[in-house]
């Protein structure tokens, strides 16, 4: 055990010195590495961002049926029952004209003039069946439902679908899949790219070093001590690029958030997107230092065993 305990400090050792040599080498695989997980980072934060966007706008969207005074609490109930057992309805809830005056009231209350216009006359805004439907995109039965003529007869008013607000969902989720194509293949090429350049730096490593590897090779080294500070060397360009990715992230939402005076980045809610980044900054870390290193002991360990074949036997 102590005998192996020696031998791996050595192989993480000469693997540090290794990294230090190459320096410029590995400034530039862990630069692409860098830009491989920030990409990977920055679409599952945008992904729950988007997610959380429509998951709140798709909570205020319902469908209002506005009720003639006369109708009576009977008709009210029965309808609302009728509602209720459509597939597609989640909950129901009635507003009488008192609530919805008060909440009127409420929401224009730096209007003066529209409230000066309602309190003139007697209260003018009917009561309200709102219907908060399952999926957006099958509105189709409600709607079929809501236009039977024996319903129409008890609205005072057309239904309303929300229908802008579905639109700004639409939009938003197109917008969010097409991040994640983009996300999705600026990751494969830039990951590409980086097993591409770590092999061309463990393939130059191992020219260089070939005399010296050759002798250990003669001297009875096994294959794994030979390869082992490769492989702890490109974890070390995992675990550095890790590292850089997520400070970069956090200085760009520091920036963004100190620099925007909105909260939102088009599309993008970076308010949002900010609070959830630094609520789960321990999670992502250990994410990406996980991505980093297994991308760079990957590589090189497909690397050492394709270029030490034939770079160390004579």
């Amino acid at each position: 055990m102590k005998r192996k305990l020696v031998t791996l400090s050595r192989i993480i050792s000469t693997g540090a010195v290794n990294f230090v040599r190459n320096a410029w080498l590995a400034i530039a695989a862990m630069a692409v590495m860098v830009v491989t997980l920030s990409i990977v980072l920055f679409s599952l934060i945008a992904n729950a961002t988007f997610t959380n966007t429509i998951k709140t706008i798709t909570d205020k969207i319902d469908i209002s049926v506005y009720l003639k005074d006369e109708v009576g609490v009977a008709q009210r109930n029965k309808l609302i029952t009728d509602i209720k057992k459509l597939p597609n309805v989640e909950r129901v809830r009635f507003v009488s004209k008192d609530d919805a005056l008060k909440k009127y009231i409420a929401d224009h209350a730096d209007s003066p003039e529209l409230l000066a216009a309602v309190s003139q006359t007697d209260n003018p805004l009917p009561a309200t069946i709102q219907i908060k439907p399952k999926d957006l995109n099958k509105l189709a039965d409600i709607k079929s439902f809501l236009s039977k003529d024996d319903i129409v007869a008890l609205q005072s008013d057309e239904t309303s679908y929300s229908d802008n607000r579905k639109e700004a969902i639409d939009k938003i989720t197109h917008s969010a899949n097409i991040l994640e194509r983009a996300g999705v293949i600026a990751v494969v090429v830039f990951a590409v790219v980086t097993v591409l350049i770590i092999f061309n730096t463990i393939q130059m490593a191992i020219f260089n070093r070939r005399d010296e590897l050759t002798i250990m090779r003669l001297l009875g080294a096994s294959t794994s001590y030979i390869r082992g500070p490769f492989v702890v060397e490109s974890i070390i360009y995992g675990a550095l690029a890790a590292i850089i990715s997520i400070l970069l992230l956090h200085s760009m939402f520091v920036l963004w958030r100190s620099s925007l005076e909105a909260t939102s980045l088009g599309l993008l809610d970076i308010g949002y997107a900010a609070t959830y980044f630094r609520d789960n900054f321990w999670h992502f870390l250990l994410m990406q230092l996980g991505v980093g290193i297994l991308i760079g002991a990957a590589s090189s360990i497909v690397a050492t065993r394709r270029y030490l074949k034939f770079k160390t036997k004579k």
